[in-house]
């Protein structure tokens, strides 16, 4: 795999581009905490074993889990998991090299495709000044990543060849789905099964961005 061979390179954002999964499970901890500790670890479960999948998902599937319990409503679940999210997310270690490998390849068309809430990741990346490294664009829910994926193919934004960098199963399964290359990056990843996982898949892992230089 050259990096140097591909039009355009898309990026997730949690454990890719930033340091951000314990962020979030931490914070999917926090926002189910009211309904018990035992339900709380429940959604913690659930959100591990589907990394990359939007949190309006994991939330209603979390409303029908507890179904009939008192204590706060989807929106406020939400809202006190978006709170916590957006704390971490602005102070999170930001991947090393990112800067260099852009100006590195900077005729490439850069994206971020994320299951992280698409407002949400556009704020904090102007904020941290890493909004101009993605001329090809910031994605993110409650669009999923295949239909993302899809549309930016069809709309010739992803230019092929073209790679995902990711660090979850799924998103070696949408990058499959959508015919893009996959490299899988560990360093963060909270996939524990993942060695195995990409060697039966036939997927390339590094351990993060910085290794690409």
């Amino acid at each position: 795999m050259n990096i140097k061979d591909y039009q355009t390179l898309v990026f997730d954002c949690d454990g890719v581009i930033l340091n951000s999964n314990k962020v979030k499970t931490e914070a999917f901890y926090k926002a189910a905490l009211p309904y018990g500790e035992k339900n709380a670890q429940k959604l913690v479960k659930y959100h591990v074993d589907r990394g990359g999948i939007s949190r309006y998902k994991k939330f209603e599937w979390f409303m029908q889990e507890i179904k009939g319990q008192i204590g706060p409503d989807l929106n406020q679940l939400l809202d006190t998991y978006a709170e916590e999210v957006r704390k971490g997310l602005l102070t999170c270690e930001v991947a090393e090299g990112i800067q260099e490998l852009r100006s590195r390849y900077s005729n490439m068309n850069w994206l971020i495709v994320s299951g992280g809430d698409q407002d949400e990741l556009r704020y904090i990346f102007k904020e941290r000044g890493l909004a101009e490294l993605f001329n090809g664009g910031i994605f993110g829910s409650p669009d999923s990543k295949d239909i993302i994926l899809a549309r930016e193919i069809m709309n010739g934004n992803i230019k092929r060849p073209s790679l995902f960098l990711g660090d979850s199963q799924y998103d070696i399964l949408a990058a499959k789905k959508a015919d893009i290359d996959i490299l899988f990056l560990n360093k963060w990843s909270e996939f524990s099964e993942h060695q195995e996982y990409c060697r039966q898949h036939t997927v390339s892992v590094l351990s993060s961005i910085n290794s690409l230089l």
